[in-house]
């Protein structure tokens, strides 16, 4: 999921303090996922990257169709053989991990953990998730389980952050990767000891805020 205008603390009953353009823009992006054949016919493939439509009042932006399969190979090398890959509010990894097209992704496993509940159709795969609620899981999500925890965290602030770094300590078993804003950096290294990487992560829609990803360990991400 993936955040990017709105702030943790947005409420529906608050919509009279949105300037007027930005109600024109979330306006104009309602009328073109309706309109634009594309954003709204439904792939046929389930887990393409776009089976299930953004939602803005959610704030979902979904990555474009590259780095999604950048990350996915990312979190492969990383996780290893028979490795364990949480996708924290970032399905579009998740859904490039199980089309089978990025190149040892039949070796690792993979999981969604997602507030928006369509990605139950997933089944086993799905793990609801409240940020919110950090650390609150079903008795079968055990502590330090998962060897690569893939994070992009709703909305571009401290209290998520910190809420959803939390999370990310309890699932994983060292390795962090986080896909957040730019001007998160200095909490996100406090917070998880990430540093930013050179690599540019895009959207299927452009975002207004500066985008980044950062890791925790040696990457081929830091460079490129």
């Amino acid at each position: 999921v993936n955040h990017k205008d709105r702030t943790a603390d947005d409420s529906d009953d608050d919509v009279p303090t949105l300037s007027a353009h930005t109600l024109a823009a979330l306006q104009e992006f309602y009328n073109e996922t309706r309109t634009d054949p594309a954003a709204s016919a439904t792939p046929s493939d389930p887990f393409a990257v776009g089976a299930v439509e953004e939602d803005w009042r959610m704030s979902q932006f979904w990555y474009s169709d590259e780095t999604a399969t950048r990350l996915a190979e990312e979190a492969v090398r990383e996780a290893g053989e028979g490795g364990r890959i949480a996708c924290l509010s970032a399905p579009s990894v998740y859904q490039k991990l199980r089309q089978g097209s990025v190149e040892g992704s039949d070796r690792v496993s993979a999981v969604v953990l997602e507030y928006d509940r369509r990605f139950a159709t997933y089944a086993d795969d799905f793990i609801f998730y409240d940020y919110n609620e950090p650390l609150s899981f079903e008795a079968s999500v055990a502590p330090r389980s998962f060897d690569m925890v893939l994070a992009d965290p709703p909305y571009l602030s401290e209290e998520c952050l910190d809420k959803v770094a939390k999370t990310v300590k309890y699932l994983s078993k060292g390795k962090v990767l986080l896909c957040t804003g730019a001007i998160m950096e200095n909490l996100a290294r406090e917070l998880l000891g990430v540093k930013m990487c050179q690599f540019l992560p895009k959207h299927k829609r452009n975002l207004s805020n500066e985008f980044r990803c950062f890791v925790n360990y040696p990457s081929r991400l830091l460079s490129c």
